[in-house]
């Protein structure tokens, strides 16, 4: 009796056990490839790595996918479109059938829009693609295209430990990598698609913040540049600093630095400026109106004022119209939805001091709307332009209908095999081992706000060097991979190898795509060969790539433009 009464105790544990361990989440993960980060360049190359058959994590910190394509940036920076290929240019041929269904034109009709970018055709027929677009319609693509593939596994809501979260091997191979909750994911090939290169860097790789000096690569537009270029993104007339005018001691206004310039050319560690891409409408059906925010003051904008005062007619918005009377709205000339200076500290920041920069990027650009609005000096013209707008209630609506992301224009930057420089943009080198192409101007905001040699205010920065004379240009191999000292099994798709002037073309959303779509082809080479990414065969990558409609050669752009 007693045995028996001990065997039913037994077999009751021995169930509340298997309860218990069934009951457990499971807290590691195994698959072929990793990719760390939901941009555009993340969900590519896990949709590329998932069409080999292969096992793939899609593991990101945001809940939402696609980065700045679904967040706002919907006038695709996209220089030449015929230089574009493969798994990026079906994302735009998708964007492109999600706009022929009547139902996705609710404020005009599809005739009616006559959105333009720079050189592009919003809407191209003959071609089937579609380059402007709203946010709501590339998440959608982006979350039903990632569906198609069971054998990706997308893990929102993911931190990367920065700090003890990467394992490596003795062989510089990462082995896995662990998030803020707990989650660890082992894979063989790994790929860093965030734009900060937070899995590049915990992983010990080699990178650079901030901007070259011109004598690092010999380049012409690297470093401080207090030479005013091209498209006046900077103070024109006399615009006083101080906040009693012409009194220094009084202080500087808010947003002006008082450290002295620079000599142009010279290196720093200081990054260019972030915004938002605001999405804004003025289709009242779909309205919810901007009011004063909390914490406004307008005395944070006063520089902006005292500009209006110099130069009265003055439009300092770029304002594109996307499909439904939307807009994405970026920055101009020289008081605008660039943050300048405040930027600095994220590319090494903690996730806590992010969150506290774009948070400020967030109230800095709301704040100006409304001074904007009703500030006395605002030009006319200009206030007349913004004042039907508010946010739409389609968009970002788990996210108080504001863009989930902030524009990281640039952060750290990878130095890997292959450093592509302002030499490769311009054509006036070889660059070795292509795997795609880019054609955008090279393009850097203002990075800094000072006071001049005449005690006036003035921004530096800006540059941006048309390639139109130059032709779409190759992007290297090299450019996306580590040293070989540093790590055998990572690519690098945002922050890739570059110099700050480079970087400024090659940052586009279609170019990350194009890159992740070739990473993806490369880790599954890397896979099946038992290759480290710096001994890929080349010559079998870019056979692959080639059949994939990926576009990296001139004689392939010839053969389009005829």
């Amino acid at each position: 009796m007693k045995i028996t009464k001990y065997f039913v105790l037994l077999l009751s544990v021995l169930a509340s056990a298997l309860t218990t361990v069934s009951a457990a989440p499971k807290t590691t993960f195994e698959g072929d490839v990793i990719v760390y980060g939901g941009t555009s360049a993340g969900v590519i190359s896990a949709i590329r790595v998932a069409k080999s058959g292969k096992k793939v994590y899609l593991v990101t910190p945001e809940m939402n996918l696609g980065a700045m394509s679904s967040s706002g940036l919907g006038m695709t920076d996209s220089g030449r479109t015929y230089s574009i290929g493969g798994l990026s240019r079906e994302f735009y041929e998708r964007v492109y059938k999600e706009y022929q269904k009547p139902e996705n034109w609710y404020a005009e009709k599809q005739s009616e829009f006559k959105g333009k970018g720079q050189g592009t055709k919003g809407i191209n027929h003959e071609e089937k693609t579609q380059w402007i677009f709203e946010p709501r319609i590339a998440q959608w693509v982006f979350d039903h295209w990632i569906a198609e593939y069971p054998n990706i596994i997308v893990h929102r809501d993911e931190w990367l430990d920065r700090k003890n979260g990467v394992e490596m091997d003795s062989l510089k191979r990462i082995k896995s990598i662990k998030t803020l909750s707990g989650k660890k994911y082992i894979g063989k090939m790994f790929i860093d698609a965030t734009f900060e290169g937070d899995l590049m860097a915990s992983a010990g790789c080699e990178y650079v913040v901030g901007r070259e000096g011109n004598a690092k690569y010999n380049e012409d537009f690297n470093g401080f540049r207090n030479t005013l270029l091209h498209n006046g993104h900077h103070f024109v007339g006399n615009v006083d600093p101080y906040k009693v005018k012409g009194d220094k001691s009084s202080g500087l206004l808010k947003y002006i630095s008082s450290e002295k310039p620079l000599e142009n050319g010279a290196p720093d560690k200081k990054v260019q400026a972030y915004n938002y891409r605001m999405c804004l409408t003025d289709y009242e059906p779909n309205k919810i109106p901007l009011t004063k925010p909390d914490n406004y003051n307008a005395e944070d904008f006063e520089l902006c004022g005292r500009w209006f005062e110099v130069c009265p007619d003055v439009f300092p918005l770029i304002i594109s119209r996307m499909p439904n009377r939307k807009t994405d709205i970026n920055n101009k000339l020289a008081f605008s939805t660039d943050f300048i200076g405040m930027n600095y500290n994220y590319p090494e920041a903690s996730y806590e001091e992010r969150k506290a920069i774009a948070k400020a990027h967030k109230d800095y650009q709301l704040g100006l709307l409304y001074f904007w609005k009703t500030d006395p000096r605002t030009p006319k013209k200009f206030r007349d332009a913004i004042k039907d707008f508010g946010l739409p209630k389609d968009e970002f609506e788990s996210t108080g209908n504001w863009p989930f992301y902030m524009y990281i224009r640039e952060a750290r930057r990878l130095v890997g095999e292959y450093v592509m420089t302002q030499h490769d943009c311009q054509s006036t080198r070889a660059t070795p081992t292509p795997i795609g192409m880019g054609s955008y101007s090279m393009d850097s905001h203002n990075t800094s706000r000072y006071v001049d040699e005449e005690g006036y205010v003035q921004n530096e920065g800006d540059v941006q060097v048309s390639l139109r004379d130059y032709g779409p240009y190759l992007i290297s191999y090299g450019s996306i991979i580590p040293k070989r000292k540093d790590c055998k099994n990572l690519f690098v798709v945002c922050a890739v190898s570059s110099s700050h002037m480079a970087y400024g073309s090659i940052r586009m959303e279609p170019v990350f795509m194009i890159l992740g779509h070739s990473a993806g082809a490369a880790a599954v080479q890397c896979i099946d060969k038992n290759y480290a990414v710096q001994d890929m065969d080349y010559w079998d990558l870019s056979k692959t790539l080639r059949k994939e409609g990926q576009i990296f050669t001139k004689t392939q752009i010839k053969n389009k433009v005829k």
